[in-house]
C-alpha cells in the first residue's frame, strides 16, 4: 500500500491503495473531497443509500438531479472511497461527513446537536470530530470498503490529533418496540461516561431502557445491532442516554462516543496502524 498524508495545514488526507481489494481486482483512492464533482459523487451516493435503499427523504431539487444534501455539507470535510475502474463521476463508493471543534468553532454547526444536547462535548476541552452520513455502496459491503475508510479516518484522527470521535448511527425504521431489545441492551452495557454522556433532546427523543435488563434478551439485541455500531462497540464506543426518531430519514438515532485515550489496545493498535506505518 502506498500511502500520503499532507501537513495539517492542508487537512487533506490520502490513500492509495494498489492491491485488489474485490474478486475482480480494482485499485481504491481514500481522501478528502476536494473538487465539486467528488462532493457530487458523494452525495449521489448517499442519495442512493439513504433516499433509494433506506427511504429517507430529501427536498425535491436535490431529488430531481439525484442528490442527499443539507446546508452543512459547505462547512464538513468529506473523506471519500473512490474506486478507479468506475467512471469518473460515479466512482465514489464510501463517504464519512467530518466536522472537528476547531472547524465548528468558525460558524459551523455540529449536525448531532439537532438530536443531541452536546455540551458535555463541547466543553470537555479535548479535540473531537462528528462522524455522519456514513455509507458504502451496496456492491462493496464486504468489509473490505469499510475497512479502507477507516483506515482514511485514522489518519485523519492522527494528523489533526483528535481523542473523542463522535456522531448519530441509526437503526432502520422508527418503531421502538421493533428494537427494543437492542436499545435496552445498549443502555444497560454501553453508557458513556458521565462526563461524554450526551442526551437526546427534543420531541422526537425517547428513553432507550424500554426493558429492564432483566427483560433485555442478549442474543436477540445482538441480532437487532446493525453491523456499524457493533463495529463502533468493538472499538470501545459508548452511547449517550436516550435515541431519537429521525422520521424525515426513517431512522432511530443513538449517538456513539469513541474516546480513543480509553480504546482497549489491541483494537486501537488496529484502528491506527496504517497511521503509524
Amino acid at each position: 500500500m502506498q500511502k500520503t498524508v499532507k501537513t495539517p495545514k492542508s487537512s487533506r488526507t490520502e490513500t492509495i491503495c494498489t492491491k485488489p481489494m474485490t474478486p475482480y481486482g480494482t485499485e481504491f483512492t481514500i481522501k478528502l473531497a476536494e473538487t465539486a464533482d467528488e462532493l457530487y459523487a458523494a452525495q449521489r451516493l448517499r442519495y442512493r443509500v439513504f433516499v433509494q435503499e433506506l427511504g429517507g427523504s430529501t427536498d425535491s431539487a436535490s431529488a430531481d438531479k439525484g442528490l442527499e444534501r443539507d446546508e452543512y455539507d459547505t462547512y464538513f470535510d468529506h473523506l471519500i472511497l473512490q474506486d478507479k475502474a468506475l467512471p469518473k463521476g460515479d466512482d465514489v463508493i464510501g463517504v464519512y461527513r467530518l466536522l472537528r471543534s476547531d472547524m465548528a468553532v468558525h460558524g459551523a454547526r455540529f449536525y448531532t446537536a439537532n438530536e443531541f444536547c452536546l455540551d458535555k462535548i463541547r466543553n470537555c476541552g479535548r479535540n473531537t470530530v462528528e462522524l455522519g452520513r456514513s455509507c458504502v455502496d451496496k456492491r462493496y459491503r464486504n468489509g473490505a470498503a469499510m475497512h479502507l475508510l477507516w483506515q482514511g479516518l485514522a489518519d485523519y484522527v492522527s494528523v489533526h490529533g483528535i481523542e473523542i470521535l463522535f456522531g448519530v448511527a441509526s437503526f432502520h425504521g422508527t418503531d421502538p418496540a421493533a428494537v427494543s431489545h437492542a436499545l435496552s441492551y445498549l443502555h444497560h452495557n454501553y453508557r458513556a461516561p458521565d462526563e461524554l454522556r450526551v442526551s437526546a433532546h427534543g420531541a422526537n427523543a425517547i428513553a432507550m431502557d424500554i426493558l429492564s435488563e432483566k427483560e433485555t434478551d442478549h442474543t436477540t439485541a445482538l441480532k437487532q445491532i446493525p453491523p456499524l455500531i457493533k463495529a463502533y462497540m468493538r472499538l470501545g464506543g459508548k452511547l449517550g442516554d436516550g435515541a431519537f426518531v429521525d422520521y424525515g430519514f426513517n431512522t432511530i438515532d443513538v449517538c456513539l462516543v469513541m474516546d480513543t485515550v480509553r480504546m482497549a489496545q489491541k483494537y486501537k493498535a488496529v484502528y491506527q496502524r496504517e497511521s503509524a506505518a
